[in-house]
């Protein structure tokens, strides 16, 4: 719960630093000015103008403006270390991908080692896509941000198992029946126009969004969250909280974004192992992603049409394999790293104009 006290965002009943000095300043400003006398007898200074009064009035203002001016700058410089640090963590992620990359390319070739960097980097660009989506579901359930981790972490743990069971029966449905490949590949290209086709204005009302929907209809949910538990009791009834409800929307819509992930690698590789191992060291970075991509997406407005022209381009290479004109891992893994570079170099050199004050 969050309440007020003094102007001041009050979290857990703690008053922020900047409050406490601040209320400090002035009682001890007060007694300085207005009070007389010995402590057990203190009385107003009646004697004061109007003047006096409102040029204390003004101070006691200015003050304030003052000190919140301090406070946004270091709340300022504190995202600025965050975003470093969550920089940091990404880059370690990727890190640790690169070196599996190089021990797949050091035991089972050059061609598997393309294989796995292509299907590594296509899920990286779907997974942006998908944070954010959670960005938006952690602020439509007003989740606590202390909480956010703990749901990331049962999110990429399910992720991990069920993207081994897609994996496998991917592989069988395309192996025993041909078809589907091509229902794969028509797949990405739908979602690809409709990425293309939604304005950047269009915001998504997940009021009226059919998971939310139907998570609020399966299950009873408390109004306020009891520090990062799932169940709560209330009026003697055991109930969920929304930090529940916000799971069950991210685990959900995870099943959605799989629908798309897993096809996409399939279009550059069959490789159970290949598919698999490249998926899995995309989501195991996504909680560390999701820390630095909540703070930089505003910049990036163009991610999300370089990662629909990826999933057409998959799409289309799909088609093309399936019809015999195959086109090379290492022209796929090209033309999918200049999409999502010119995305994000595109963002970049036309941020969004400020709006005038």
């Amino acid at each position: 719960m969050v309440s007020r006290a003094g102007g001041w965002p009050v979290h857990g009943g703690v008053l922020p630093r900047g409050a406490l000095l601040w209320q400090r300043s002035m009682v001890n400003t007060t007694r300085t000015t207005f009070l007389r006398g010995p402590p057990g007898r203190r009385q107003i200074d009646k004697g004061k103008g109007p003047d006096d009064w409102r040029g204390h009035k003004t101070a006691m203002v200015s003050h304030a403006g003052d000190d919140r001016a301090v406070v946004e700058a270091l709340q300022s410089i504190e995202k600025e270390e965050e975003v470093e640090f969550q920089g940091e963590a990404v880059a370690a992620w990727v890190g640790a991908a690169v070196a599996f990359g190089a021990g797949v390319w050091y035991f089972l070739g050059v061609e598997k080692a393309e294989e796995y960097f292509a299907g590594y980097l296509m899920e990286q660009s779907l997974s942006l896509d998908n944070l954010f989506v959670f960005i938006l579901v952690f602020n439509y359930f007003q989740t606590p941000t202390e909480c956010q981790p703990k749901v990331l972490s049962y999110g990429i743990a399910s992720a991990a198992m069920l993207r081994l069971v897609m994996v496998g029966l991917g592989v069988e449905l395309i192996e025993s029946f041909k078809p589907v490949f091509l229902g794969f590949a028509l797949l990405l290209l739908y979602s690809s126009f409709k990425l293309i086709a939604e304005g950047d204005d269009d915001e998504e009302d997940l009021e009226e969004n059919g998971v939310v929907k139907f998570c609020k209809g399966a299950m009873r949910v408390s109004d306020e969250y009891d520090g990062d538990n799932f169940f709560t009791v209330e009026d003697g009834v055991r109930v969920a909280t929304p930090l529940l409800l916000a799971l069950a929307v991210v685990e959900i819509s995870d099943v959605v974004f799989a629908v798309d992930s897993i096809p996409a690698v399939f279009g550059v590789t069959l490789d159970p192992f290949i598919v698999y191992t490249s998926n899995m060291f995309a989501i195991l970075s996504l909680r560390s992603l999701y820390g630095f991509v909540s703070v930089i997406m505003t910049r990036l407005k163009f991610l999300d049409k370089a990662v629909a022209l990826v999933l057409g381009f998959i799409g289309t290479k799909m088609i093309a394999d399936f019809s015999g004109y195959h086109i090379s891992t290492e022209l796929s893994l090209l033309v999918v790293g200049c999409l999502l570079g010119g995305g994000v170099a595109t963002s970049l050199w036309l941020p969004e104009p400020t709006d005038a004050a």
